[in-house]
């Protein structure tokens, strides 16, 4: 019989860390936890590993990589039921959630020769005789921690793009779905039977400091800020660089001039889905007040049809983190309380392990459901005056990860001033799909990018090679300049830059 445990809340027994459904708390499976040692010995394993992976080349890497992908492709039903096993996500979302994953897997593939591969750069005049090249080099092994609100898609984003840049992976998974990442581990190793080019290392909060210390080269964090700058001081002990991609409390900006029932539609989705636990979902909204009242009329109408529970018919699953429950009930109860009013929901859609949808309206701009991320199925929706003022107001957190933008005549133009490493013109949160363009945020919600060009050279180091091809006709370099070369130097300068 299967065992039974506290749902949802991860569990170490004899050793093995225990995870378990968040609402039934039926056990999704077992795994060894990792201490120091046992980091420090993967690190050392896939340090050997990296080197044959590093050896097969571009062509090499791509074609295990993309048997990877249809692997998972093939088996793209088996890991959505196991994402739905572990952490609650409806079936349907795991197999969208795992399709964009498959999607930048075989971007990534195809495209690190390109992007990384050594080429020649133009040389400039004052150093004609040298020509130029850049190649960008693997790091050698790579950490990986990841979230569990999306165990594929988003550890994906860096794993795949650090492989295809030649480098081993050691992965180590949120102890809420330990599950998948074994899962992705051992279906890699179905196609890279040769060495352990990516390793899992299980546990809790201190396998993934100890990872850190481990001597990987690189770390790849997702997940809170507040955990964000732990993993930051740690990695600053050996100077070892790292990628954030923190927290994130997006906002939709909804103009006179948008298709309310398409933004309706999009908002609902881009806030509602996955429970709301989506660093990337939307938690604000500012409609202009020409269409706020028919907006929120939409956004409510559709976000009340909406079915919870854990069964197959249903669109929101349970609250993954016991824990969150308690935030998003604070949120809901502090907004409430400082004279904002909910449309949908209110404190009685707080029911563990689930969380029903709740719309807010009049909620102050410094309470903490406007100010902090919830991380539940709940949205802020506000009357503003005009776009102007909604750009303000989306601009007023440190946060900065993504946002939307619904209007025709002057959409681009706001999206393009929302203080975000990412946003969406008359959709959301389609850029996560878009394996040509760089994912990230700013501020609060950290730096560095996955995904696309600049994913794939976060995970290479660039390598600067100038070779000589003739001989200096302005010896600068060298002792054995005369005053006449350093007055034609300073001649030819004067004469190439001297203008303004």
């Amino acid at each position: 019989m299967t065992a039974v445990h506290a749902p949802g809340v991860p569990v170490i027994e004899d050793g093995e860390l225990v995870s378990t459904h968040p609402a039934t708390g039926a056990e999704a499976g077992r795994f060894a936890v990792a201490d120091a040692d046992d980091v420090r010995r993967s690190v050392a394993r896939g340090a050997e590993a990296a080197r044959w992976w590093a050896g097969l080349g571009h062509a090499g890497r791509r074609q295990r990589l993309l048997r990877w992908r249809a692997l998972i492709a093939n088996r793209l039903t088996e890991i959505a039921e196991l994402i739905n096993r572990e952490g609650g996500k409806p079936v349907a979302d795991g197999i969208v959630e795992t399709t964009a994953a498959i999607e930048h897997i075989d971007w990534a593939a195809r495209n690190a020769r390109r992007v990384l591969g050594p080429r020649r750069v133009r040389s400039r005049l004052v150093l004609a005789e040298f020509s130029a090249h850049l190649e960008y080099q693997p790091y050698g092994v790579v950490g990986v921690i990841g979230p569990w609100n999306y165990p594929v898609v988003t550890p994906l984003g860096s794993i795949a793009y650090a492989l295809a840049a030649g480098n081993a992976v050691v992965f180590k998974p949120s102890e809420y779905t330990p599950a998948v990442g074994q899962w992705l581990a051992d279906t890699f190793a179905e196609v890279v039977p040769e060495h352990p080019v990516l390793q899992v290392v299980h546990g809790l909060g201190d396998v993934g400091a100890a990872l850190c210390r481990s001597g990987v080269a690189k770390v790849a964090f997702t997940g809170s800020t507040a955990t964000g700058k732990k993993v930051m001081a740690a990695c600053a002990e050996t100077l070892t660089p790292v990628l954030i991609e923190a927290g994130g409390k997006d906002a939709m900006i909804v103009d006179a001039d948008a298709n309310l029932d398409a933004a309706a539609e999009a908002c609902v989705w881009g806030g509602l889905m996955n429970a709301g636990q989506t660093c990337i979902g939307i938690e604000r909204v500012y409609a202009v007040e020409p269409v706020y009242d028919a907006f929120l009329a939409k956004v409510v109408e559709r976000a009340q049809r909406l079915t919870v529970g854990d069964g197959p018919e249903a669109q929101i699953g349970p609250i993954t983190m016991p824990s969150q429950i308690e935030i998003i009930r604070r949120h809901i109860d502090d907004a409430v309380a400082r004279g904002g009013r909910a449309v949908l929901g209110g404190p009685d859609a707080v029911r563990p392990p689930y969380v029903h949808p709740t719309i807010l309206v009049d909620v102050p701009e410094d309470a903490a459901a406007v100010r902090e991320e919830t991380f539940g199925p709940t949205l802020t929706v506000k009357k503003v005056r005009d776009a102007d003022e909604a750009v303000t107001l989306a601009n007023a957190l440190p946060y900065g990860l993504g946002g939307s933008v619904f209007g025709r005549r002057r959409a681009m133009a706001i999206a393009r001033r929302l203080r975000s490493g990412m946003a969406a013109v008359n959709s959301t949160i389609t850029f996560v799909g878009m394996s040509t363009l760089p994912f990230g945020g700013v501020g609060d919600s950290g730096f560095g990018r996955i995904h696309g060009d600049d994913g794939l050279r976060e995970f290479g180091r660039a390598k600067a090679i100038t070779k000589r091809r003739g001989p200096s006709l302005l010896p600068a370099m060298t002792f054995e300049r005369t005053p006449k070369q350093v007055g034609l130097i300073a001649r030819t300068i004067k004469m190439l830059y001297g203008r303004g």
